[in-house]
């Protein structure tokens, strides 16, 4: 049996996570609309605010609260996604690598902890973590691995993921 504080930290966790994740390509979307890459991003973000739906509905429904950093959530993610394309359309690519890699680990592991009684969950974790590998695909396909400077970028981006969800995990 799943423990009720794990999948509070679960849901937590990944509705800011996905908070995030949309406001990164909405910011990317204001430096790359017109671009080549601006579908990709599109179409990207549309998935994201699909899982932030998700989660929003299971907060609500499990009755969990949502991080108390929410709206900073929201903000850090639109700066990344301004200031990464502000870089180049490659920039923006990195940061999706760096993103999404850390985020499909990230649910990868989540769903491995999940009881047998938590099958829907474990479903729609599994799935969620198919379209972040999906995006981290696009990226590497649109050059992303290419970046000026994309060992340092990715590592940077990539600590920050992980220390924002160790944050969000616990407020």
């Amino acid at each position: 049996m799943t423990n009720r504080r794990d999948i509070e930290r679960f849901l937590r966790v990944d509705h800011a996570g996905e908070r995030a994740a949309q406001q990164i390509y909405k910011g990317q979307l204001v430096v790359l609309r017109n671009h080549s890459s601006g579908e990709e991003i599109q179409h990207m973000m549309e998935q994201e605010i699909e899982h932030l739906e998700t989660f929003e509905a299971l907060l609500n429904e499990r009755q969990v609260r949502p991080s108390l950093l929410d709206p900073i959530w929201g903000a850090a993610g639109f700066a990344l996604g301004l200031v990464t394309a502000s870089m180049g359309p490659k920039a923006a690519m990195a940061c999706t690598i760096a993103v999404e890699e850390v985020i499909g680990d990230h649910y990868a592991k989540q769903a491995e902890q999940l009881g047998e009684d938590e099958a829907d969950l474990h479903k729609t974790i599994s799935r969620f973590r198919d379209d972040e590998l999906e995006h981290r695909d696009i990226a590497v396909s649109h050059d992303g691995r290419e970046a000026r400077h994309y060992r340092v970028l990715k590592n940077v981006i990539q600590t920050g993921c992980r220390t924002a969800i160790k944050v969000a995990e616990r407020l």
